[in-house]
């Protein structure tokens, strides 16, 4: 890993004794760099949005923004920023589920257990240990045809459906990705361009992202609850919730 440049860690959690803890934990793990904590969620928004690191450990309750709630406003600026609870309540692990965390550890955790989660972390950002979930998915049968007329800052775009590979959330916006290369900002919602896109091409695969089913290359394991598409002609990916999952092997039967 000596040309990889290390991956970014934050940790929030209002005990300064746990950011010991952890602040020691990460250090031991090759790979990864600290570069800032925060003891409230308001500091911890802030910092994510100025550092963007690729990895965030949160706690639950937190002064000023709960860790859930967090997670949410980090979701909206970045969604592949790996997201791991670190909290001595076991009874949040739903709502965990709902913002699709990488993992949750509970207070009082072993040093291993929390190695063994960072090294999982740093393989699936890295895109090592890619193991397709299952049959590989075949292509749809029937292309998006038509054209998506897209308003934004600079003016008007007019984009080949069949083009599209991937809409998600990014930085409090919209942003659409084309098979050749382009890079789209819009201030669509994302439900409203789901509406849009009324293509059967096109699959709600979660919250943050949207993807043009003709264009997957595989689906690979991320964290307890989703799955990561990868797509054909772009670096960019996408995560699946278990339940869309499901879903999406429904279609292909």
């Amino acid at each position: 890993m000596t040309d990889q440049e290390p991956l970014r860690v934050l940790i929030a959690d209002d005990d300064a004794g746990m950011r010991t803890v952890m602040r020691k934990i990460i250090a031991k793990v090759e790979g990864f760099t600290l570069v800032a904590e925060a003891g409230d969620g308001k500091t911890t928004l802030e910092l994510t949005e100025q550092l963007k690191p690729n990895v965030v450990f949160l706690d639950v309750e937190m002064p000023n923004m709960s860790g859930v709630e967090c997670a949410r406003a980090i979701q909206d600026m970045d969604p592949a920023i790996v997201i791991i609870f670190a909290t001595a309540h076991d009874t949040y692990m739903g709502d965990a589920f709902e913002v699709y965390a990488f993992d949750y550890l509970v207070k009082p955790f072993k040093v291993d257990r929390v190695i063994q989660t960072l090294e999982r972390a740093r393989d699936r950002l890295l895109r090592r240990d890619v193991r397709p979930v299952g049959a590989p998915v075949p292509a749809v049968p029937r292309a998006a045809e038509g054209r998506l007329m897209l308003r934004h800052r600079e003016g008007v775009s007019f984009i080949d459906l069949q083009d599209i590979l991937l809409v998600q959330r990014e930085d409090r916006a919209t942003v659409l990705y084309t098979a050749d290369g382009g890079r789209y900002v819009t201030g669509d919602s994302l439900a409203e361009m789901e509406e849009r896109l009324h293509s059967d091409a096109f699959f709600r695969c979660h919250k943050s992202y949207i993807i043009n089913l003709n264009h997957i290359k595989d689906i690979t394991p991320y964290g307890r609850w989703t799955y990561v598409v990868r797509l054909e002609n772009t670096k960019h990916d996408a995560l699946i919730t278990h339940e869309k999952y499901e879903e999406l092997e429904r279609m292909f039967r």
